[in-house]
């Protein structure tokens, strides 16, 4: 397995890919949560059938009974308005049940189609981190917004999809009491309707998952574009993009003309096979009017049942249709929330002990591997006591990132156990954990907010006055030089401000949270060597309250803490100040000359 299949094969539930069963079964299961509501939404959908249905056979007895009663006495076309205002009363009777049934129907999908959503982000934000590294943000994306959507639709229909069925089969049992030589000639065409509808389920499904899964391949390449449109730009790849998406669209739209072939065939294969019953109706129940064992008003609702056949079973065609688009994004939807989180909260949690002193950190004979058979980690020791600061340093790949990664608990331990003032990580709730240990990536993330919304991320309810210290901790002094001040909004992804405005404020964002441990990996990276002895200045005085872990590359900030650890394969290698292992480790000499500022900062 190479490693793009071993991301992608991460965080995925263990088998095979489930099929439409998984698809039908959530669908279930999600519309049971609103029984009331669509109960409700059938009741009407039935009143609409009953109103449609009982058109013709007022028709019949207006025809045959007002029209001859008519003929018969002096009472002229009186007769026969009391059959055409049942007519107009069955017809605003199914008008309003109409209205009613989609307001409802809507109603009950839009909010099944809600608590899936809610339901589903909650699920993916308590995934894993290497689910998250394994899944496109498109992917995910397509899974919680088009694939409900078609969830949306399907359930929008069941209403009518059920007064269509009610339809047919009142139809049915009506045509049968009139006549039933002629009713079963009449509906010679359903069992070839429900064959065609079998055979075009059955080839429609692959083609509609393929049409989910392209989408959402599609919708991976628009958001890696727009997100990374900064590099794009910056090596004129516009074209490469361009084609790269147009491949894209062009399998959503292969599998998409596939699918029309499908329905090109079936749909009006279904449509026309009613309409043979209409013919035999004229034939035949002609014939049978002529010799006087059917009455004109039974052939005519004869005629208008067959043609109200049509449109009910051209519903449940695109029933069908919308249920298979439905099924496929159900076992996409299924296969998401399958996933079960790797990092999970224990049955009896423990608290951490009150401070101080707080914050003590202790890996015992550490191993964990991202992949299995590559250890980053091998029987690694360390112990940081409270308040103290310390330097992770080593080569690339040397686990320094790991080791941060692995303190809040974003990944789990194959050996060994990581603690926090003496409890194992794995025997605290996470989102507790995280809490207490404040973590600045090298990759910085600002949220498309103001600048004081961003610092106040972890603690909303913070005054401006906490926001203001926290920013001057961090070095943050370019705020009140902003066009709005705090109130400056960011852009997306903080783009409107440099790198090392964002680094900064990122740095205010973790100290506001006030963490038993703050961890800095490579947070000074985008910072120029000037103004980083300004923030290091600042950090000295948060570093002397908490335990700090720094991850870096430049002797300026590695400078900053009391002790350095030097990393290499996964292990500690050699500890002491800086000025002690620049004099002492030619390693730990070569990792620091990787740098600009080499050995003589």
């Amino acid at each position: 397995m190479n490693d793009d299949e071993r991301r992608r094969s991460i965080g995925r539930p263990a088998g095979a890919t489930p099929g439409s069963g998984a698809g039908w079964r959530l669908l279930i299961q999600t519309m049971a949560t609103r029984k009331a509501g669509l109960a409700i939404g059938i009741v009407v959908g039935l009143g609409w059938a009953a109103g449609r249905v009982a058109i013709p056979l007022l028709v019949q007895l207006g025809i045959d009974r007002g029209i001859e009663n008519a003929a018969e006495s002096d009472e002229g076309w009186r007769a026969v308005l009391p059959w055409a205002a049942a007519i107009v009363a069955a017809g605003v009777f199914s008008g309003i049940a109409l209205g009613l049934r989609r307001y409802i129907a809507f109603r009950n999908a839009r909010a099944i189609e809600a608590r899936l959503r809610d339901r589903l982000f909650a699920h993916i934000q308590r995934l894993h981190f290497a689910f998250h590294d394994a899944q496109t943000t498109g992917d995910l994306m397509s899974r919680a917004n088009t694939d409900l959507q078609q969830f949306q639709n399907f359930i929008s229909m069941v209403p009518m999809l059920i007064g269509s069925v009610i339809t047919v089969v009142a139809v049915a049992v009506i045509m049968l009491v009139i006549e039933p030589v002629l009713a079963a000639l009449a509906l010679v065409g359903l069992p070839l309707v429900y064959l065609l509808g079998r055979a075009f389920s059955t080839r429609l499904f692959p083609t509609v998952a393929e049409i989910q899964q392209r989408s959402a391949d599609l919708a991976a390449v628009v958001e890696e574009a727009v997100g990374g449109v900064r590099v794009i730009k910056g090596f004129g790849a516009e074209p490469l993009q361009v084609d790269r998406l147009g491949q894209a669209a062009d399998r959503v739209h292969d599998a998409g003309f596939r699918a029309l072939a499908i329905r090109s065939r079936f749909l009006p294969a279904m449509e026309v096979a009613p309409n043979l019953g209409l013919i035999i109706v004229l034939a035949y129940g002609g014939s049978l009017v002529l010799d006087g064992r059917l009455t004109i008003g039974q052939l005519v609702s004869f005629n208008a049942y067959v043609l109200l056949l049509v449109q009910p079973l051209r519903t449940l065609g695109m029933g069908v249709t919308t249920g298979q688009r439905s099924a496929a994004a159900g076992v996409r939807v299924a296969e998401l929330l399958a996933t079960a989180p790797v990092i999970t909260q224990p049955r009896r949690p423990t608290e951490l002990p009150p401070g101080p002193p707080r914050g003590r950190v202790e890996f015992r004979g550490v191993g964990f591997a991202y992949e299995a058979g590559r250890p980053v980690l091998d029987g690694f020791d360390l112990t940081i006591e409270p308040g103290e600061s310390v330097a992770l340093v080593g080569p690339t790949g040397s686990g320094k990132t790991t080791v941060a990664n692995l303190i809040p608990r974003f990944y789990d331990v194959d050996d060994g156990a990581v603690l926090v003032d003496g409890v194992d990580v794995r025997d605290l709730r996470p989102q507790h954990l995280r809490r207490q240990v404040g973590l600045v990536f090298e990759e910085t993330f600002l949220f498309s907010a103001s600048v004081a919304d961003n610092i106040a991320f972890v603690d909303p309810e913070a005054s401006m006055g906490d926001i203001r210290v926290a920013a001057a901790a961090a070095g943050a002094d370019f705020v009140d030089e902003l066009p709005r001040g705090w109130e400056t909004e960011v852009g997306q992804r903080g783009y409107g401000l440099s790198g090392g405005q964002r680094q900064r404020l990122a740095i205010a964002r973790a100290i506001l949270a006030d963490p038993r441990v703050l961890i800095l990996d490579d947070a000074t990276s985008a910072v120029d060597p000037a103004k980083e002895h300004e923030i290091a200045d600042a950090l000295a005085g948060v570093m002397e309250r908490r335990t700090t872990i720094v991850i870096a590359h430049r002797p300026a900030t590695v400078a900053l803490a009391d002790r350095v650890i030097l990393l290499d394969d996964g292990r500690v290698v050699d500890q002491g100040t800086h000025d002690e292992l620049i004099a002492t480790n030619a390693t730990y000499r070569r990792v620091l000359a990787l740098t600009p500022e080499g050995i003589s900062g």
